[in-house]
């Protein structure tokens, strides 16, 4: 299990870059991850855990919170507009609003459930067509409807395009959420979260660097 070393890395480049000690918070990614492998991490202390897809969740996760408290659940995957009720009630994070539609939707879910998760808005950094998420400049706009519909965003996330450099990613990301009073920076996986944390990452998403190589079989 490599959740020591990532701690232990995590806990280094916060200091090479002037950061508190515990400024950044890992979210150990544990989707499709064999059960032995998440109890094992959960069993090791760690609380803060990242998910793709809501039903994979809802068939562990209650069960896992009965015997594990205080676990912080983090839905770090593309969510379907249909699927919003059951994220509202699951996760205490969101990290991939990305499309007013599901901001419509989440809206009144979390009005009527009295929660609120962390919402981090996803931006496509990259410009890639395929890739979910709200171009840069469409940003301000989006933010200010998402407000209007009684939504409070604290962040922004980005998965930078496969193969690229990720700082000037994580660097426009950082300007943004700077440039809108936004305090949350959910970006960094397991190749890149050091670099991250040096342009002020507050959420880094590891999964293989912790659990080991997944496999979707």
């Amino acid at each position: 299990m490599g959740l020591d070393d990532i701690k232990r890395r995590i806990a280094a480049a916060e200091e090479r870059a002037g950061r508190a000690p515990g400024s950044v918070t890992l979210i150990a990614v544990s989707k499709v991850q064999p059960q032995d492998h998440v109890i094992a991490v959960l069993e090791a202390g760690q609380r803060v855990f990242g998910e793709n897809y809501v039903q994979e969740a809802l068939g562990k996760w209650p069960d896992w919170r009965a015997r594990y408290p205080n676990v912080d659940l983090h839905m770090i995957g593309p969510l379907q507009s249909n699927k919003a009720k059951a994220a509202v009630e699951l996760f205490d994070a969101i990290h991939t609003l990305d499309r007013m539609s599901l901001a419509r939707k989440l809206a009144p879910q979390i009005e009527q459930q009295g929660r609120s998760p962390q919402l981090f808005i996803q931006v496509n950094t990259g410009d890639e067509p395929q890739k979910a998420g709200i171009l840069a400049d469409e940003l301000p706009v989006f933010l200010a409807s998402c407000r209007d519909l009684g939504l409070s965003p604290q962040g922004l996330m980005c998965i930078p395009p496969e193969g690229a450099d990720p700082l000037p990613h994580f660097r426009l990301l950082g300007a943004l959420a700077a440039d809108h009073g936004l305090p949350n920076l959910s970006m960094g996986m397991s190749a890149d979260f050091e670099t991250a944390i040096a342009e002020g990452a507050t959420h880094v998403r590891v999964g293989s660097a912790i659990f080991g190589t997944r496999s979707y079989a």
